[in-house]
């Protein structure tokens, strides 16, 4: 299995294109003013992309060719084709990571978003897009202004959280696959300018999506294993149920330009002759690649060796014809073959001062509000108010540090609020100590502390991890919180008047079992790492101006779980004997048999819900309901059906609406988010103990009820993966569950 990047990205500096020339234009082929551009077919946008690309390819020298089959490409000068940068980045905002950006012109900045993992605590598809869309709209600004070389992104970063020690599982929308899936398709149609709803256009891009990476990557550097050479051994099973479902998703539904298949991640074709050994050869490795289907090579291996291939006679020139026939195409739908981009294409309008608009900046706060989770409310500590909050003590390493809010592959935020600046605001005698030198905290003050928490009112402590903790190239070896912070967090909360309030900044998650018997610490939030106005979304939080909702996208598994190894790959439970006669307790809520510190799904509120499936056309209870699958040609003498045999037409026929009722009980308005999971009355054949099959939001002010309806389609949410990886729906019973909410459907036929 090829794994991938052997760079860290995050705040690189790149190296400058030698081709690069700022100017005020963009980059753009096919300069209308140009009288020789008329007479070629690939700068006619009447003309098919299809007949413009192999157009354009005939013109072109072997050479040519090879060298527009890296990230970095040089420009064809005799045709007026530009010099191209395939490798930009865009996790939760423009970054600065990657070759095709530059924030070195008028445009500063970029609105930065909370990482993925946050986000993907809202559970809101809708937002999902709106953050893909304000992300292309301001790629689309940068390109028009001058300040990039190319409109492609590797983003969204779609692996599952398989294991909470990844060090890239903060930009991951957590351990579902339905959850990643729906976030895959959000997102792309966002960044790429296709509608929410609907159909999508093929032929015109704001800006291309890359769904990455390679499957069943997650894990970086665990133990003296590297990802570059890891071989991820995945069962037919886990890869059908748990590891492609995010992938077919953005291809089907998001119908994403770009994926990490056919691109490679970078110097992943080096890799295989130099890391994994698989080839005698790097010319072996560079033909391997492209015959099995890579479009294009992150790292400059192809440039320099696909000529000896050629001449070897493991290669032909067909062979690369295929490749920049996409390449081409993709380019083309960015309208970069059209003229100049601000004349000439759809976006080519987008101006610089749509970047960091007011209303890109909500949606970010937004975002952070809706995601961050509250986990513990003893006695309704929080919200805390105002007038009944004379001081305040801040103390935590990451209470008042910028870069900590951003997360990994970030660029540079448009403006920034610490957790300290936004609760300043609320409090003028609010004091601050760290507590730690950072959050590695191999030494801290806990004297001071403890002082100081002894002489206000209230203490709010922020603790967690950073990017010298958990990162790409970076997994973690304990769940614990490091160094003295668990002996700060405790003598902190044994001095203060009042229970303390704990506030977690980190992407992935943390044993805290310890705060949660403690009743000196009343209340604890997730805030993952919360973008460019984590600090005043923290803040309203706390004071009572949000109603948080956020629900944990991933489990938060205890300490002991790092007894197994992060490169065991099976997602399910294993026998005693499978690992050192010690039982495997599988991984992700849907397969763990463990403790959990706390559940996937978990999340608290100021207000109190309460829910009941009903019937759509009268919303009485419902607590059974049967469907039936009229199939033909199966074997009556099996307890399930085949997917494939049950044929599209009777699985789209068979589609059934749930409802379910929601109350908010209050004492506060608030956004609530609604998890259908199904399960099974018993686990056999390796069925989950239960799955997610759809979510939704409902805001209720205080005493409200409304509804949320369900498509349930039993071929899709019904069905599980068989060992050998196909999908069967069982005969008999299925509950369906919202919190402790069950409707058993029967299936027959």
């Amino acid at each position: 299995m090829i794994l991938h990047t052997p760079l860290i990205f995050l705040f690189s500096l790149f190296v400058q294109s030698p081709w690069l020339v700022f100017s005020i234009n963009p980059p753009f082929a096919c300069d209308p003013s140009d009288p020789e551009t008329q007479q070629y077919a690939f700068c006619k946008p009447t003309l098919s992309i299809k007949r413009r690309t192999q157009d354009l390819m005939s013109r072109l020298t072997l050479d040519e060719k090879i060298a527009q089959l890296g990230d970095i490409t040089p420009p064809i000068t005799r045709l007026g084709v530009p010099a191209y940068q395939w490798w930009s980045e865009s996790l939760h905002g423009v970054s600065s990571g990657g070759r095709g950006i530059h924030f070195d012109g008028p445009i500063k900045a970029a609105t930065s978003f909370p990482q993925v993992i946050l986000t993907a605590a809202t559970f809101n598809p809708l937002l999902w897009y709106q953050i893909g869309q304000v992300i292309g709209t301001e790629a689309c600004a940068l390109y028009n202004a001058g300040q990039a070389e190319g409109l492609t992104f590797w983003s969204p970063n779609i692996n599952i959280f398989r294991d909470p020690r990844w060090g890239r599982g903060q930009e991951t929308p957590g351990e579902d696959p339905l959850t990643t899936s729906i976030y895959a398709a959000s997102y792309v149609k966002g960044l790429q300018g296709s509608p929410y709803q609907g159909g999508y256009t093929p032929q015109v891009l704001q800006a291309s999506a890359c769904c990455k990476h390679f499957t069943a990557y997650d894990l970086e550097n665990w133990e003296g294993i590297v990802r570059d050479s890891f071989n991820a051994e995945v069962s037919a099973q886990d890869l059908e149920d748990t590891f492609q479902p995010p992938f077919k998703s953005c291809i089907e539904e998001g119908h994403a330009s770009g994926i990490i298949y056919i691109t490679s991640d970078c110097d992943a074709v080096a890799d295989i002759y130099e890391a994994q050994n698989y080839t005698k050869t790097p010319e072996d490795a560079v033909a391997y690649a492209i015959k099995a289907g890579m479009d294009l090579n992150c790292g400059n291996y192809v440039q320099k060796y696909a000529r000896n291939a050629i001449q070897q006679g493991k290669l032909t020139e067909a062979d690369l014809d295929r490749a920049l026939q996409n390449l081409f195409s993709v380019r083309m739908r960015l309208g970069l073959f059209n003229g100049n981009p601000n004349r000439y294409t759809p976006y080519g309008s987008i101006r610089s001062d749509q970047v960091c608009s007011q209303d890109h900046q909500n949606l970010a706060l937004q975002a952070a509000l809706d995601g961050i989770v509250l986990l513990k409310n003893t006695e309704s500590v929080l919200p805390l108010l105002k007038s009944q909050v004379s001081s305040l003590a801040i103390i935590g390493p990451n209470a008042n540090n910028f870069t900590v809010l951003l997360g990994d592959y970030a660029g540079p935020p448009c403006k920034i609020i610490t957790p300290l600046m936004g609760l300043q605001r609320y409090v003028k005698a609010t004091r601050y100590l760290a507590g730690c030198q950072d959050v590695a905290c191999n030494s801290s003050s806990i004297d001071q502390a403890v002082q100081l928490a002894s002489s206000v009112d209230y203490v709010v402590m922020f603790m967690g991890l950073d990017q010298s903790q958990e990162t790409e190239a970076l997994d973690r070896i304990d769940l614990v919180l490091p160094g003295m912070q668990g002996d700060l967090i405790t003598s902190v909360a044994k001095a203060a008047k009042k229970p303390v309030i704990l506030v977690l900044i980190c992407g992935g998650p943390v044993d805290i079992d310890f705060v949660k018997s403690n009743p000196k610490i009343g209340a604890v939030l997730w805030a993952g790492y919360p973008g460019q106005a984590g600090g005043t979304a923290i803040a309203q939080i706390l004071f009572g101006e949000h109603n948080p909702g956020g629900k944990l996208p991933m489990t938060w598994y205890p300490q002991e779980f790092t007894q197994f190894p992060m490169s065991i790959m099976r997602m399910r439970a294993g026998p005693p004997n499978f690992i050192k006669d010690r039982r495997y307790p599988g991984r992700t809520y849907r397969f763990y048999k463990g403790y959990s510190v706390f559940p996937f799904g978990y999340g608290l509120s100021y207000s109190n819900y309460s829910h009941e499936i009903v019937t759509q056309s009268d919303n009485q209870l419902l607590t059974k309901t049967t469907i039936n699958l009229h199939t033909i040609n199966i074997d009556k003498n099996l307890n399930h059906y085949h997917i494939e045999e049950i044929g599209s037409e009777a699985c789209k026929s068979s589609i059934f609406p749930v409802v379910v009722r929601v109350k908010n009980h209050g004492p506060m308005d608030g956004r609530h988010t609604v998890l259908m999971f199904m399960r099974w009355p018993k686990e056999l054949n390796g069925r989950p103990t239960k799955q997610l099959i759809g979510f939704d939001n409902v805001y209720l002010k205080a005493g409200e009820v409304g509804n949320v309806k369900f498509a349930v389609s039993p071929c899709k949410h019904l069905s599980r993966a068989t060992e050998d990886g196909k999908w069967v729906i069982d005969k008999g019973s299925h509950f369906l569950m919202v919190e402790k909410d069950e409707l058993e459907i029967n299936v027959s036929s």
